[in-house]
């Protein structure tokens, strides 16, 4: 099939899936930051009026030519929302009608205003307070700088103390689809994925209206977590996989990391070669699905009943986007609605790029009916 047609038909996939999505419970944990989306200014012609710095390199350079001297820098905060890769995604799944129940650290007692808006779409059980991020946007990338010190409250023992054993089995029993993002940043979220893994899942039924549970992870920038860590992490997510179908999403950078951990070999062009990346990271881990998403396009691999099915799109690449600080968790929402919905793996990864290349365009998480219309109406690659 040709790129127009694999989205034409994810979108009729879409549209037939929109007629049973209010019944496909949804859960997703366990992170919560607030998000400042920051220009740094290069010139300012007025009270009003900059120009900002565009590039990751010029800011570089600015930084280093400032040692041993001092430097002025002045930040312009665009935007105040909702980050955390949990709650972006949760937020693009509820925008499409999943209903969906979200558990981590977004205030405690009292929620922080800029969930106040998510929490009118989705049931929200918050344990902590949130981290906060100040996301410098450039041209060609993105800085996150991040508070993290209420992190460290994001484990099984917080979870059971306010939301109780009972409840929190209960949720887990009652959903089709688990969400768990941000590892790396939650250093003791091990502790609720071996709460699952010993006690939760094996006291709860596996299938949920006649399927077996989706639980989709992303480790999120592995980077500074330890060689031992991260393969420590990939050995849950084989245990968890004979427990419910396990999903891995990986950005390009994380799938060579990921890579090189499991022994797998990863040629120079990256990009060229994420479908057998894909495949073999599946392979490896013994899991339902990888999936790999450059920024202009994605491949993944998914276990069927007899076979492995494999699939590449090229998504709707856009040069100058709106907003791009949480594309990969709405890429993320996009696939695994694409796998919700039973869509075959290339449309599910249309479906993926088309909840991206809609963020990025319009600055906001699509409706189900948008992705429907955007699908239908692909746009090219810029």
């Amino acid at each position: 099939m040709q790129r127009a047609e694999i989205a034409k038909a994810a979108s009729e996939g879409l549209k037939e899936f929109s007629k049973t999505i209010g019944s496909v419970k949804t859960t997703v944990g366990f992170d919560g930051f607030v998000d400042s989306i920051i220009d740094v200014v290069k010139t300012r012609q007025d009270a009003d009026n900059y120009q900002p710095v565009p590039t990751i390199k010029e800011y570089g350079e600015r930084i280093v030519a400032a040692a041993g001297e001092s430097a002025n820098i002045e930040l312009v905060t665009k935007l105040r929302k909702l980050g955390g890769n949990g709650p972006i995604m949760a937020n693009a799944l509820a925008s499409y009608g999943l209903p969906v129940t979200y558990i981590g650290n977004l205030g405690h007692p009292n929620l922080d205003e800029v969930f106040l808006p998510f929490a009118e779409i989705a049931t929200i059980l918050s344990i902590a307070d949130p981290g906060y991020t100040d996301a410098l946007e450039f041209e060609d990338g993105k800085l996150m700088m991040g508070k993290h010190s209420s992190l460290k409250d994001v484990n099984a023992d917080t979870l059971n103390e306010v939301l109780g054993k009972g409840k929190f089995q209960q949720i887990i029993g009652d959903t089709a689809f688990l969400g768990m993002v941000n590892w790396t940043m939650l250093t003791k979220l091990n502790s609720i994925w071996d709460l699952l893994i010993d006690e939760i899942l094996p006291a709860v039924a596996s299938n949920v209206n006649g399927k077996k549970r989706m639980i989709f992870v992303d480790l999120a920038d592995p980077a500074k977590r330890t060689r031992e860590d991260i393969a420590d992490a990939l050995g849950r997510l084989t245990k968890m996989s004979k427990l419910a179908d396990v999903v891995l999403g990986l950005n390009l950078a994380e799938s060579t990391q990921i890579a090189k951990v499991l022994g797998i070999e990863v040629q120079a062009d990256a990009e060229a070669e994420i479908e057998f990346t894909a495949q073999r990271i599946r392979e490896k881990l013994d899991i339902k699905a990888v999936v790999i998403h450059p920024r202009s396009c994605a491949a993944a691999a998914v276990q069927g009943e007899n076979s492995v099915e494999s699939g590449r799109f090229q998504g709707p690449f856009v040069k100058k986007p709106k907003l791009s600080t949480g594309a990969g968790d709405n890429f993320n929402a996009g696939f695994c609605l694409g796998l919700l919905a039973g869509l075959p793996v290339t449309q599910a990864v249309c479906t993926g790029t088309a909840a991206s290349g809609f963020y990025v365009r319009n600055a906001r998480s699509a409706t189900l009916a948008e992705m429907i219309d955007f699908c239908a109406d692909m746009p090219p690659a810029e």
